[in-house]
């Protein structure tokens, strides 16, 4: 008995084994006119494979692209459409570009400054005021996921003043950060709002 896991490896398994032994076989096909028979009857099959894929754009063009990778591009054909070529196949996908920028405190992150700056390019009122509180009481939240040992309101009032170069320096008495604690280590959400555990019944039967 062979198994699946000493057969060659599928190009796209989507199409299974039987598929695939079908464009093998095509490719050893001598007779030209045959051998494209051949083709257009195993495209036809993986058309009706899905059905619901049929109303897609290209669908169509897709099947042929796919009969080329089946055969490793060694199936001499005349195709319908100019089909996928080899290097497109095994491109590489494009770098992802990532930013060097140096974050100053890993614990805010790199959006907590750019919201800052954000902050420093609104004109003074109640919607900057409101931002900035949002901001702050996020930072201490952050801050207190990362050391839930504790920490001063000052230190995140000044951390705001340092990332916005000095342009805003906020009143701790107008921004109220002392209800924001670090959560209890393993506490069930139900017990963080109950501060108890209920207790269950006991039936009497």
């Amino acid at each position: 008995m062979i198994y699946n896991t000493q057969e060659k490896k599928l190009s796209l398994p989507e199409y299974g084994r039987s598929i695939q032994s079908m464009v093998d076989y095509a490719v050893t096909i001598e007779d030209r006119a045959e051998r494209q028979r051949c083709a257009n009857t195993i495209v036809a099959i993986m058309k009706n494979m899905f059905p619901d894929q049929r109303d897609v754009p290209d669908y169509e063009r897709k099947l042929w692209d796919h009969l080329a990778i089946m055969s490793d591009f060694k199936l001499d054909i005349d195709y319908p459409y100019e089909v996928i070529r080899p290097e497109a196949v095994h491109a590489a996908p494009d770098r992802v570009p990532y930013s060097n920028g140096n974050i100053r405190y890993r614990h805010y992150g790199r959006y907590i400054p750019d919201m800052i700056e954000e902050a420093c390019q609104l004109p003074d009122g109640p919607m900057r005021d409101e931002l900035l509180r949002l901001i702050a009481i996020q930072m201490k939240k952050e801050h207190l996921m990362w050391n839930k040992e504790g920490l001063e309101d000052e230190k995140i009032l000044n951390d705001i003043f340092e990332f916005s170069g000095g342009r805003l320096r906020l009143n701790p008495d107008s921004v109220q950060l002392a209800a924001y604690k670090a959560p209890p280590a393993n506490a069930h959400p139900q017990q963080q709002s109950s501060g108890k555990k209920k207790k269950k019944k006991k039936k009497n039967y």
